[in-house]
């Protein structure tokens, strides 16, 4: 019996729901895929509630109010957090993410499937045409299957890059990773000793120019030295800070001191007008 434009829109509907949903990189990754002249792409969770190792930086948005709640030992908030607090369409979106992955691992442990592969095959069906796909802009590795099936997806595609940052890292020693599953370790968190056991690469975070310096670290603006490099690096403090805190006070200075150059460009722009 053939399907009445109701139900068609219906099917269709219900074929969108089933897949995973990846988003557009920003400002600071829209660097990296045009200086490399590569297509990127990005996926998220729920920031803070997927972030099981999180310490320094947890924050949580609030489902359906979006209001964020920092961790106990919150240093800085995690920037994706608050760009969930701002965006009622994010939220959305990462939620959809995280509900059907785990009911896919839910059906998956119902019916006696492979857990891992099932949500393999979900995530490998949903991705989009690219070259790079940051996974986890927002999130990170919940738990041991659900890494592995991202593990799983880029050995099935050995011609695409999928580079994570991650605070998970008690998932990660005895699970082999193909060459273009990159990770990097992020300082910050609650299983920071491994790190300098395996001497695994890291990202830190800092709240200045100087105090990269004073660590030997140079600081990725693009994404570039996560995606494909070997060394440690920073990353200089971003986002939306706790007023009052010390993250807030930095970024307020590393906000001015962007400005000073433009204000002595204008300087001297004018001052070439007046010898003229």
């Amino acid at each position: 019996m053939p399907l009445d434009i109701f139900q068609l829109l219906c099917y269709i509907k219900d074929m969108k729901n089933d897949t995973l949903k990846f988003g557009e990189p920003n400002a600071k990754l829209k660097k990296l895929a045009k200086k490399l002249k590569l297509k990127l792409k990005t996926f998220s969770l729920p920031s803070g509630w997927t972030c099981p190792g999180a310490k320094d930086c947890l924050s949580k948005a609030d489902r359906v109010t979006g209001k964020i709640t920092d961790g106990p030992d919150t240093l800085f908030r995690c920037f994706a957090a608050s760009g969930e607090a701002r965006s009622p369409a994010l939220r959305k979106m990462v939620w959809h993410n995280f509900d059907l992955i785990k009911s896919t691992l839910m059906s998956a442990w119902r019916y006696k499937k492979d857990k891992v592969q099932t949500l393999a095959d979900l995530i490998h069906d949903s991705l989009p045409e690219c070259d790079i796909v940051r996974v986890h802009v927002g999130g990170d590795y919940f738990n041991k299957e659900y890494l592995k099936a991202w593990i799983e997806v880029a050995m099935r595609n050995p011609d695409m890059v999928f580079y994570s940052y991650s605070k998970s890292l008690i998932m990660m020693a005895d699970v082999a990773r193909p060459n273009n599953f990159v990770l990097t370790a992020s300082r910050g968190g609650k299983y920071d000793d491994m790190i300098d056991l395996h001497g695994w690469k890291e990202a830190v975070v800092v709240y200045s120019e100087e105090e990269a310096k004073e660590k030997g670290l140079e600081i990725d603006h693009d994404d570039e030295h996560a995606a494909f490099g070997s060394e440690n690096f920073a990353l200089l403090i971003h986002g939306t800070q706790p007023k009052g805190s010390a993250a807030s006070q930095a970024l307020s200075r590393i906000k001015k001191q962007k400005k000073k150059p433009q204000v002595l460009q204008q300087d001297l722009s004018s001052y070439e007008l007046n010898v003229m």
